[in-house]
């Protein structure tokens, strides 16, 4: 929650040390998610990492407002101050702030390799425990047994000292974790809904504290969604290079009997169907919250670009996903 006096007394992060334990269990941590992520083509730690960097980003970037009015030049550091309550109190929370980036790296902890639906259809161990969003559900739960494990207790003493501080982590968490999971229509329709009270312009805005919490749900939302998919709102050749990890990820799927289609049959179209009615409009709501400053405008056009360029170049590029494919399948 924002509070000016509180926040004028507030060390500035970067001088902080939080001691030589809690850094070693720090890199002992991470060390461990890293292990725990699979030798997938797309959803492996690489791709965390990728996400992690996008979320810092975002989070760096969120407009901060000084003292007279106009929004002030965004700084490098996670450590902007929203006197005016411009970002609905993120910028002036450390505990959101580390519990997104924290999520951000944990996102795909485990992840198979094959989707959620695949999962359920194969009614494997994680499906018959968590039933729907079977991956994220089972990532938040390894991540956080182990955080809990009594070898990151100076850890822990940095990230929360109260159960109030504690439960309001974990519950950011398992929400940002949860927002990854864009197929489930349920959740989708949910969030929608959330949007369209929130910030659609015939919506009823008033300064009450639910309100503010609703907002910030919605903006760390899609800050994580469009993290998760930063590449396809980034330069073409980064864009491409993911774009046939994916793919690979899902053609070995199939290869080995565990997708229903062939995922090539459909790519080029797909992924035209994925800029128009996922990527775009999220990059559009990145602009429509008021956060994010010059960002929104940047993922934008990088997303229309992007779209543009698949249209013309996407078909021949398949071909040459399928060519690759095969080759290194005889090597082997």
């Amino acid at each position: 929650r924002f509070d000016a006096a509180e926040l004028s007394k507030r060390l500035k992060a970067s001088s902080i040390d939080i001691g030589e334990e809690a850094k070693s269990q720090l890199r002992n941590y991470l060390a461990n998610v890293a292990s725990m992520y699979r030798d997938n083509p797309f959803h492996n730690f690489e791709h965390a990492s990728h996400v992690t960097a996008s979320v810092k980003k975002l989070l760096s970037r969120i407009v901060n407002v000084d003292d007279g009015n106009g929004l002030s030049t965004p700084s490098d550091e996670i450590d902007l101050i929203d006197m005016a309550g411009h970002s609905y109190g993120i910028t002036s929370d450390p505990l959101t702030q580390f519990s997104v980036v924290f999520s951000a790296i944990i996102h795909d902890l485990d992840h198979p390799g094959v989707p959620n639906a695949q999962l359920v259809k194969e009614n494997t161990r994680d499906a018959q425990i968590f039933k729907k969003s079977v991956a994220e559900q089972n990532s938040v739960d390894i991540a956080w047994s182990m955080l809990m494990d009594k070898e990151y207790g100076a850890l822990r003493a940095c990230i929360y000292h109260t159960e109030d501080d504690l439960r309001r982590f974990r519950q950011l968490v398992v929400n940002t974790v949860m927002a990854t999971d864009i197929v489930d229509k349920e959740l989708q329709a949910l969030r929608k809904a959330r949007w369209e009270t929130a910030f659609a312009e015939t919506s009823i805005q008033d300064d009450n504290i639910s309100s503010e919490d609703c907002k910030a749900t919605i903006v760390i939302e899609h800050l994580i969604q469009a993290s998760d998919v930063s590449h396809t709102m980034q330069h073409w050749h980064i864009y491409k290079s993911w774009n046939e990890k994916f793919f690979m990820e899902c053609y070995s799927a199939y290869k080995a009997g565990r997708a229903g289609s062939d995922p090539s049959k459909n790519w080029y179209k797909g992924e035209i169907g994925f800029f128009d009615f996922y990527v775009i409009p999220l990059a559009k709501k990145l602009d429509d919250c008021g956060v994010f400053g010059v960002s929104s405008h940047e993922y934008l056009n990088y997303a229309q670009s992007n779209r543009d360029e698949w249209a013309r170049e996407g078909e021949g590029i398949v071909e040459e996903y399928l060519v690759k494919f095969e080759d290194k399948a005889s090597q082997q």
